[in-house]
């Protein structure tokens, strides 16, 4: 095919220029395609990176408005320590425990031989569960296993078992307004958000894996030991960080169920906000800054982790 000037174009250029729709006579057409960007930056900048600046600004502040490290100080000395410590032990379980909980459901509803049904129905379920939190679940709970809730008046009534009356080693007596009635509520979201993100990891080993291994003598736990878990141990890590961060930063669903009878820091951040006596906003700013701190150490780690974990899903 001959051009306007005489050039003999061969079919090959011609599909080559067709593929290259941003460039005319040798220069790059700009696109404004990234203008879509627009609202999500200033989404960002307007609702995320400006608050955290005047959190940060103001954690160094006093009531009267003057530079002080004062408020800073405080968080190394009880009661704040304190609920840090308990912030971080209830998130920490809770991760570890719906980590453990989320791999294995995930794992039985992925692994060769599950109905496919059985995949759709968790993976929908799991979406849902996953962003339902606040009142409506603390409301739910209580319903069910409160002091007069229906499966507690079931196991009452025909097992006669008082599961308020139980001694756990660990956490003692059983009550649902409590640190452990905390984590249990917390389990509900945690274990369907483990589920969604380690699923693509899971899908990600390869079925030639195992049949390498296979060929090569390995068994099932051989298999696991040097190949399966050393390739999901990333994803499982940083899941778990994601867990601990989605647990050390709720607040409707703890303060729903304990009327803030338990001491979480984000509780605390709401009492130094809307309080009318401990109304001390740059107090609870310094709390915000050290909720800060905290997840930008889980971020650090998370970080390295899903980018080695994210080779794999390739």
């Amino acid at each position: 095919m001959a051009s306007e000037d005489g050039r003999l174009i061969t079919t090959t250029d011609a599909a080559s220029e067709a593929l290259r729709p941003g460039i005319r006579s040798g220069r790059r057409r700009l696109s404004f395609v990234w203008l879509g960007t627009i609202p999500f930056f200033a989404y960002t900048l307007l609702f995320l990176f400006f608050p955290a600046g005047q959190i940060l600004l103001g954690a160094f502040k006093s009531k009267t408005g003057h530079w002080t490290g004062h408020n800073l100080s405080l968080l190394v000395h009880k009661p704040y320590l304190t609920y840090y410590e308990t912030s971080i032990k209830i998130s920490l379980l809770t991760a570890i425990a719906g980590c453990i909980l989320g791999f294995f459901i995930a794992f039985a509803a992925i692994r060769e031989g599950t109905p496919r049904w059985i995949r759709g129905i968790i993976t929908t379920f799991s979406g849902v569960a996953a962003n339902f939190g606040g009142i409506p679940l603390a409301f739910a709970f209580i319903a069910t296993i409160g002091n007069v809730g229906i499966v507690t008046k079931f196991l009452n009534d025909h097992l006669h078992w008082d599961i308020y009356s139980t001694n756990f080693p660990i956490f003692g007596n059983f009550t649902l307004f409590g640190a452990f009635g905390v984590g249990i509520v917390y389990m509900y979201f945690q274990i369907p958000l483990m589920i969604l993100v380690i699923a693509p990891a899971i899908d990600g080993l390869r079925r030639e894996w195992r049949e390498a291994a296979s060929n090569l003598g390995a068994s099932s736990w051989q298999f696991w030991r040097y190949v399966g878990v050393p390739v999901l141990l990333p994803s499982l890590m940083g899941a778990t960080i994601l867990l601990f961060g989605n647990a050390f930063a709720a607040y409707a669903t703890a303060y729903s169920l304990t009327a803030g009878s338990v001491g979480l820091v984000p509780i605390q951040i709401g009492y130094l906000f809307s309080g009318n006596v401990l109304n001390d906003p740059h107090l609870a700013q310094a709390l915000a800054f050290g909720m800060f701190i905290v997840l930008f150490v889980m971020m650090a780690i998370y970080i390295p982790l899903q980018r080695r974990s994210a080779r794999w899903m390739r």
